[in-house]
């Protein structure tokens, strides 16, 4: 049973509506594929937006429906991991479906921070699907003056 009717490129009715056929295959070329950014058995990659604020480094991951317990953070030298599983929540039998959009498996992400961070004070909260990730940046050192003295 198909839901939408299927056309090759070469079956599109292009001799009729040149124009309208083309201005549809532009605008749908233009989403993401999803045989190659839709989640699989092997993984998917959340997205994450990294900013700064108040001196701090902001990490903010998108991990909606992953459980906490399936979160792992991690800091080893100046490069913080982030792996995690996102679980299907009933394991149905997959050929009643239609389309499948949503995103399952493992994860993982590293991110290079800089020297400038403070490693002991990262701190992270997970709320609503996001994992917020603070991380401090220690006071740059100063330059200050030093008076020369004449003798």
């Amino acid at each position: 049973m198909r839901l939408v009717p299927y056309f090759r490129k070469s079956e599109l009715p292009s001799r009729i509506w040149p124009e309208a056929s083309r201005i549809f295959e532009e605008f749908f070329s233009d989403f993401r594929s999803p045989s190659i950014f839709a989640g699989t058995a092997e993984g998917f990659v959340p997205a994450v937006d990294i900013l700064e604020k108040d001196g701090n480094l902001i990490l903010r991951a998108e991990l909606p429906g992953v459980n906490e317990k399936e979160i792992e953070l991690r800091i080893e030298g100046n490069v913080l991991t982030l792996k995690g599983e996102r679980k299907m929540e009933h394991e149905e039998n997959r050929s009643n479906y239609h389309r499948v959009e949503s995103f399952y498996g493992t994860f993982s992400r590293s991110f290079t921070l800089p020297d400038s961070v403070d490693r002991d004070k990262i701190k992270a909260d997970y709320k609503n699907g996001i994992l917020t990730v603070t991380v401090p940046q220690k006071p740059e050192s100063k330059s200050r003056e030093i008076p020369v003295s004449v003798n």
